[in-house]
């Protein structure tokens, strides 16, 4: 029993007070209050932004100080000095190493300091210079960290004393806890949380945006494993798929090593990657101590080649009778070459520490980015509101500025002046101050115009923000985009390599579980969407009910991590990453591209500008055949260089588009060119040369006066395919929908290329036209234009026959799904 007790004061003032208190309550409700210090205050990472106190606080200090990564360099003692004095009461040590672990790339996935001086190397071998002697600024990264932090994006606390202000959180524009992971050790708890790859991260993080009720395995296709900024193989993916489940686990990390001639000799073992936090001085130590013990055998000598040129370079040289693979075996059991790394997902989670997998952590963090970006658009909203609230105050004054001046000159003072301005134009008093304060030379008929232009942009902006923040779908549709720019501007590829199991290890073959083959298709409605199956998803003529979206104009043959090229009418080839677009279910009595997603949501369109085919981006293939509304066809030579999104395939002459495009497949296609006024021209691909992407093509049909081409394909002469037409006119007609007609392919005979070719229907009384006409493979399907199902009339073996009339209109024909 502890008791406590006060001196006693003088009886008449007060009496003597003595509080029994049992030591065990007073020991525990003093060990939970520190306990709850550390956990919250220092050891553990918040879940929304990835940081500890410290890290958060060095950040914003380097913010508040200017440390942009385009100034120059600090001492880290100023900084350290400033974050310890302003926010951190606790030592320098603490602060200092908390930086310069912010500033090691090996460390970090993502660099958020960039140091200038001696920062440590691997595995602490050689530990940093004095912070009086080394010198740093923010990283590009730490400018995402802290973007927009201005704009009340985040709230905001006291720090210790009271005299500062520091944010709870950072506005963090990318996962930064799963990109560079985290470790700190509290009271009854720890975190230990591996780095990710960021393109990876944020494709998991856009798709649960889209897809909300994204299970695991979807999210771990495109987060197979973490990414460690040192490299090395990941062994085993089982303990992995456990920590992402339950926020658990462990993985096996290995050097990266490979056999090479080291002399004249003898061959030897060269590591050129190693284990996360692992140094080559410790593997040194090691392999060294095993030999002297006999403990290993078969090693010659162990050399350290590693420079800055060439960055690690161990080399291990093996004797000569030795099976360096039966070496290498040893070194992975006995040396650090092969290291645990034990995943501990433990983050706060508004102010509480929780155990998390991959899909609460993604969903903590993109609610926090909802947050941020909705705050921001509040606060940029009132900024451009209180604006428009005075250039509206100065334009009310501009259109009576005479009055406005004997006003103010008839006012005996200032005070005055404004209750005279406000009794005549109605204005609030902060309208009127800023027309008082506004000078003279303010007032001529330019500026009225450059006020009137910015009350334009002003409501614009507004509206753009209302926008945003009355619907979820917008703001959802903004914050994914703003993390696609995050990962095109920083993301690096992958640098460890994951294997499945020991087998897979043996032959260091690298596992990339997510690279499989598929098929992007693009429906009639302009939904996108991948399928599994990289060959029978598509064009299989599978019969049964049919589903809404079930029409493909167009499909290219992918992997899930490669990327397709989109040519759109414009004449412009957009790369399209295929890891974004949404996974077709397998299965279903009813197919369809319901599950896709539109074309606008990946690529920035212009207006009236429209998709008309997918391309592989694979330079030995025969290339693209073009054709456009004005008789123009064209043969691209597949030249698609990967440092540029954007790529011109032809140039069109003004007033031109291209009405269709096609990727050739062996260049024995025949082309077909299908005319307004019933005109039908085919000819071999081969009558076409060549041309590289900026030329603008040669002449494909000749069109007669008036006319236009309505439908370009490239078909295979030896495949079973037809020509599908549409004849509309003036309206004189019975049937407003026209008459359609289906007739086999091979009843066309081959013309000359740039010639008038054949007709191909022949119209009734009050025909003018064709409205729509489509060649291809058979079987084929047509649909409305908004995806619902239709059906094609019976095939009419007559070339110039005329149609029968349609009940519903058809907007497009194309392959089955």
């Amino acid at each position: 029993m502890a008791r406590r007790s006060t001196k006693s004061p003088p009886p008449e003032e007060f009496e003597e007070r003595i509080l029994d208190i049992d030591v065990v309550d007073e020991m525990q409700g003093s060990f939970l209050e520190y306990a709850y210090s550390v956990i919250y205050s220092r050891a553990l990472p918040d879940a929304r932004d990835g940081m500890k106190p410290v890290h958060r606080r060095i950040l914003y200090q380097m913010h508040d100080m200017g440390l942009r990564p385009d100034r120059g360099y600090v001492k880290c003692a100023r900084v350290v000095g400033e974050v310890m004095g302003k926010l951190h009461p606790h030592g320098d040590s603490a602060i200092y190493d908390a930086l310069v672990r912010m500033a090691q790339p090996f460390s970090m996935r993502l660099p958020l300091v960039d140091g200038h001086g001696n920062f440590g190397s691997l595995g602490n071998d050689d530990p940093p210079a004095a912070m009086r002697y080394t010198e740093c600024r923010s990283a590009p990264a730490a400018g995402l960290m802290v973007e927009s932090i201005d704009e009340d994006t985040v709230d905001f606390a006291p720090n210790y004393d009271g005299s500062e202000r520091e944010p709870v959180a950072l506005p963090a524009a990318y996962p930064n806890l799963l990109v560079n992971g985290a470790s700190g050790i509290a009271v009854g708890m720890a975190t230990n949380m591996p780095p990710h790859n960021l393109v990876e991260v944020i494709a998991a993080a856009r798709h649960l945006i889209r897809h909300p009720a994204a299970d695991l395995a979807t999210l771990m296709r495109m987060v197979p494993g973490p990414d460690l900024p040192t490299g090395g193989q990941i062994v085993g993916l089982d303990g992995i798929r456990d920590a992402y489940a339950t926020g658990r686990g462990t993985f096996r990390m290995r050097a990266t090593v490979t056999e090479e001639k080291v002399s004249a000799r003898r061959r030897g073992l060269v590591v050129t990657e190693l284990p996360f936090a692992v140094g080559p001085e410790k593997v040194i130590g090691k392999i060294k101590d095993l030999v002297n013990a006999k403990k290993l055998q078969g090693i010659a000598d162990v050399k350290d080649l590693t420079d800055r040129e060439h960055g690690l370079r161990l080399v291990i040289e093996v004797k000569n009778g030795f099976n360096p693979e039966a070496v290498l075996a040893q070194l992975y059991k006995l040396t650090p070459m092969e290291e645990t790394f034990g995943i501990n997902n433990v983050a706060l989670v508004d102010g509480q520490p929780l155990t998390m997998g991959l899909r609460e952590l993604l969903q903590v963090y993109v609610d926090h980015r909802y947050d941020v970006v909705r705050r921001r658009s509040e606060f940029r909203r009132g900024k451009r509101r209180d604006r428009l609230h005075l250039v509206e105050g100065l334009l009310v004054a501009l259109l009576d500025i005479d009055e406005v001046i004997r006003l103010i000159r008839s006012s005996e003072n200032a005070a005055a002046a404004k209750e005279a301005l406000i009794e005549r134009f109605g204005l609030s008093e902060v309208q009127t101050q800023y027309i008082l304060d506004t000078p003279l030379r303010r007032l001529t008929k330019f500026d009225r115009i450059e006020l009137e232009s910015e009350r334009d942009r002003l409501n614009a902006e507004i509206d753009e923000l209302t926008r945003i923040l009355e619907s979820d779908a917008e703001l959802r549709k903004l914050v994914s985009a703003e993390l696609a720019e995050v990962a095109k501007k920083y993301g690096t590829p992958r640098r460890t390599r994951l294997l499945e199991s020991e087998a897979a290890a043996a032959d260091v073959v690298p596992l990339e579980v997510s690279d499989d083959p598929c098929r992007v298709l693009l429906s009639s409605t302009g939904l996108l969407a991948r399928t599994e199956d990289g060959d029978g998803a598509f064009g299989g003529g599978r019969g049964g009910r049919r589903g809404k979206h079930d029409v493909v104009v167009s499909a290219a043959p992918a992997t899930i991590r490669g990327e397709v090229g989109a040519v759109t009418s414009e004449g412009r080839l957009l790369r399209l990453s295929v890891v974004d677009l949404p996974q077709l279910p397998q299965g279903g009595a009813a197919p369809s591209l319901a599950g896709g997603a539109q074309v606008a949501e990946f690529l920035s369109l212009r207006p009236d500008e429209r998709v008309v085919c997918l391309t592989t981006l694979d330079e030995s293939s025969p290339g693209l055949a073009i054709g456009t509304e004005q008789g123009v066809v064209k043969r691209v030579v597949p030249d698609y260089p990967g440092h540029k999104e954007e790529l011109e395939v032809i140039s069109l002459k003004e007033g031109d588009r291209i009405v269709g495009a096609v990727e050739l497949r062996t260049g024995e296609e025949d082309l077909v060119f299908i005319t307004s006024d019933a005109q039908l021209l085919r000819y071999p691909a081969s009558q076409v040369r060549p041309q590289g992407r900026p030329a603008g093509g040669m002449a494909g049909v000749k069109l007669a006066e008036g006319a236009r081409v309505l439908s370009f394909a490239a078909v295979d002469p030896a495949a079973d395919a037809a020509v599908f037409t549409v004849a509309g006119g003036s309206g004189t007609l019975d049937d407003a929908f026209g008459t359609a007609k289906l007739t086999p392919f091979d009843q066309y005979p081959r013309k000359g290329r740039a010639t008038g070719g054949v007709r191909c229907q022949r119209f009734l009384k009050g025909e003018e036209r064709l409205t729509f006409a489509w060649a291809g493979p058979v079987p084929a399907r047509a649909a409305a234009a908004s995806g619902a199902p239709l059906d094609l009339p019976e095939p009419d073996p007559r070339r110039d026959g005329s149609g029968t009339p349609l009940d519903k209109p058809v907007a497009v024909v194309g392959a089955p799904l």
